[in-house]
């Protein structure tokens, strides 16, 4: 909320306006628009603390104390809790652990909130950078590169791999380099940061190959997006004896519960997936537990995003997972230039595809790439948990002309019954 989904988010929104302004003359709409970045920065910060101060409220309302400090647990029943006015000690029954993540920093890239950024410093940006080089072509580098080469920013995306949003199937992640290259974004592909110098009023940015080939990169600023880490350290660990992975994570099992028995820990800290959504609904689970009641859980699915243009969005399985998994997998597709919400919306780019299970009918898996495809997954999520079928979603009238349509009309596809493509 503070450093992530929720700024992020907004200047995508904001920067998303400009991108149509830009483009509406194909609509018959000459016009032209100028940006004030501080203005900008300031409505998003706005946004967040309109949220924050929210959440402060609810807190209130339901009785909770909150005390800002640096905890660190001295046993399994009592914390230290560092505060601008001295220590306090605190003692507890159990104790629920959500110290999120931070970005992961490069060797010699060290954030110093001016030539070196983490996303929390780029999101914070109210002059905008001629030239940027984003290290990481992962979801934080293609949302926030998205951002900057729509302010007009020169961004160059240095990825250690051979392609963009690599977690994700390349009909996937080839829609969003696309338009990215269309705004100007440049990848430099297979190579990995080394080291960076400044040059008076620039920086050079040094990489080089797995062939030991060095290249050299002139930009203003350096933004670092190579993933996130859990944040563990100095929380005394060992005084409370709980175990982590390799990473760092701290284990937990279904309701957030550690090897401890009255310590639980959800969110980021607790391992993959980092999403907000995620740790929200196992901060409920791991409250009923410690409240004593009987957890509503149950295993589900976990819908991800990437909030980029055009949006990625995945649930459940791939048609690939469900082969691995020992399913006989049935796959429908619907394209977005078949569909007429998506072409009087002028953002035809993408699909939307469902995987089911041939043997039963169910649906087991989702992939979507378009433009606000975020929002379909809600539906496809229901149905999985409800164990819905194909036929179902495929014979549920769904509202005309919307983009929801493409889940029925992928439905229909997977059962050989499409009648529009």
């Amino acid at each position: 909320m503070n450093y992530g989904c929720i700024p992020s988010k907004a200047l995508l929104t904001a920067t998303g306006q400009l991108e149509n302004i830009r483009n509406a003359n194909r609509m018959g709409i000459d016009a032209t628009a100028s940006v004030d970045a501080e203005k900008m920065v300031a409505w998003k910060d706005k946004v967040v603390d309109s949220l924050t101060d929210g959440i402060g409220g609810l807190c209130r309302k339901s009785g909770v104390s909150i005390r800002e400090g640096h905890v660190t647990f001295v046993d399994k029943t009592t914390a230290h809790i560092d505060t601008t006015e001295g220590y306090v000690e605190m003692s507890f029954d159990a104790a629920l652990i959500a110290t999120g993540s931070q970005p992961i920093a490069v060797p010699n890239f060290e954030f110093d909130g001016d030539r070196i950024l983490d996303s929390q410093g780029a999101l914070s940006l109210s002059d905008i950078p001629d030239k940027l080089v984003v290290i990481g072509a992962g979801y934080i580098g293609m949302e926030l590169s998205t951002v900057f080469a729509r302010l007009g920013t020169d961004v160059t995306v240095i990825e250690m791999l051979d392609e963009a949003l690599a977690a994700y199937d390349e009909n996937l992640s080839q829609p969003v380099v696309k338009q990215l290259r269309s705004l100007g974004v440049t990848f430099q592909f297979g190579e990995a940061a080394l080291d960076w110098q400044e040059n008076g009023e620039s920086i050079t940015i040094f990489t080089e190959t797995e062939d030991g080939e060095i290249a050299e990169y002139r930009s203003d600023k350096a933004l670092v997006a190579v993933g996130r880490t859990p944040v563990t350290d100095g929380l005394g660990l060992n005084a409370l004896g709980l175990s982590t992975s390799e990473p760092g994570f701290i284990e937990t099992g279904r309701y957030g519960e550690t090897n401890v028995e009255n310590v639980f820990a959800v969110g980021d800290v607790a391992g993959e997936p980092m999403l907000a959504h995620k740790a929200t609904h196992e901060g409920i689970v791991a409250a009923e537990a410690i409240a004593g009641e009987n957890p509503t859980t149950s295993e589900q699915p976990i819908p991800a995003v990437v909030f980029t243009d055009p949006e990625i969005g995945t649930i459940g399985k791939t048609e690939q997972d469900a082969i691995d998994a020992g399913y006989d997998p049935v796959v429908g597709e619907f394209p977005f230039t078949a569909s007429g919400r998506a072409q009087t919306r002028n953002k035809t780019d993408g699909f939307v595809r469902l995987v089911g299970d041939s043997e039963t009918g169910e649906i087991i898996g989702c992939q979507v790439v378009g433009e606000e495809v975020a929002e379909l997954l809600g539906e496809v999520g229901v149905a999985m948990r409800a164990e819905l079928t194909l036929n179902e979603l495929s014979s549920t009238i769904h509202t005309h002309p919307t983009l929801s349509e493409a889940i029925m009309e992928a439905a229909a596809d997977a059962l050989n019954e499409a009648i529009h493509i």
